[in-house]
């Protein structure tokens, strides 16, 4: 069982799967201030990291906190138009994941969730996709804490609406440990009936608040990578250290998957 799959409670399969070049990753989830923008990052950082060739979206109509990274160097999308979500705003986004030859990182706002998801599945989006080669992986956060059942619903939504076995799910313990009526989230209904549908996961650690919890905290609100912030010299040595342990940690879980 891997590394992630131990740590967060959930039985994944040990083989990883082929990397996709050209790979597309949507980060969704219908609950906002749960971290998709911080995995967006992640996920931006990581590819490049294995010198991957990566083109950032943030699609996000209320909160452009993606784009707020400058490493990240991502475009943005406007949806709005009178003040309202125009779906066909999307087409111009799938002009661009299906034409390019490139490994997209779309992070995607909680008011755009349910649009962008039901113009994927509307338009069969994912079909589409596979006969031009792409592989599409949705990132979806699940939370302790005050969210945890919003987030599960979230991932239960999506899950239900997809017929292939595509999301990474991210059980993100930043608020508190992922537990319900004494069951982890392995144990779960929402998880059980879903499994087959995770292709992975990635367990960010609750970890010590008054030392990994406050670095993460000034890197966030920073919006600095870790790379950035491990070379930055405002911050000191033991700082840069337990942020090299957070990036080995989250790079080896993301590694484990195979995307």
């Amino acid at each position: 069982m891997a590394k992630a799959a131990v740590q967060a409670g959930v039985e994944t399969n040990t083989a990883a799967p082929s990397v996709c070049e050209h790979a597309i990753h949507m980060s969704l989830q219908g609950k906002g201030g749960v971290g998709k923008s911080l995995i967006a990052s992640i996920l931006a950082q990581y590819l490049r990291h294995h010198n991957r060739s990566v083109e950032c979206i943030d699609t996000d109509p209320v909160n452009r906190t993606f784009s707020q990274y400058k490493s990240a160097n991502a475009s943005r999308l406007e949806l709005l138009r009178n003040g309202n979500i125009d779906p066909r705003g999307f087409d111009a986004l799938m002009e661009r994941l299906l034409k390019e030859d490139a490994t997209f990182v779309i992070d995607n706002g909680a008011s755009t969730f349910l649009p962008l998801w039901s113009y994927v599945i509307e338009n069969r989006v994912m079909d589409l996709m596979k006969s031009a080669g792409k592989k599409l992986y949705v990132h979806t956060v699940i939370t302790g804490g005050q969210a945890l059942l919003d987030t599960i619903n979230g991932f239960r939504s999506l899950a239900q609406s997809t017929e292939d076995r595509n999301i990474v799910l991210w059980a993100n313990e930043y608020f508190g440990r992922i537990e319900r009526d004494g069951k982890r989230l392995a144990e779960m209904a929402a998880y059980v009936e879903n499994a087959a549908k995770v292709v992975g996961s990635v367990h960010i650690t609750q970890r010590n608040h008054d030392t990994f919890g406050r670095d993460v905290e000034e890197v966030i609100a920073k919006k600095l990578s870790f790379e950035e912030a491990i070379r930055d010299g405002e911050f000191s040595l033991m700082t840069k250290q337990r942020l090299k342990v957070v990036q080995r940690d989250l790079f080896e879980q993301l590694a484990s998957i195979g995307i």
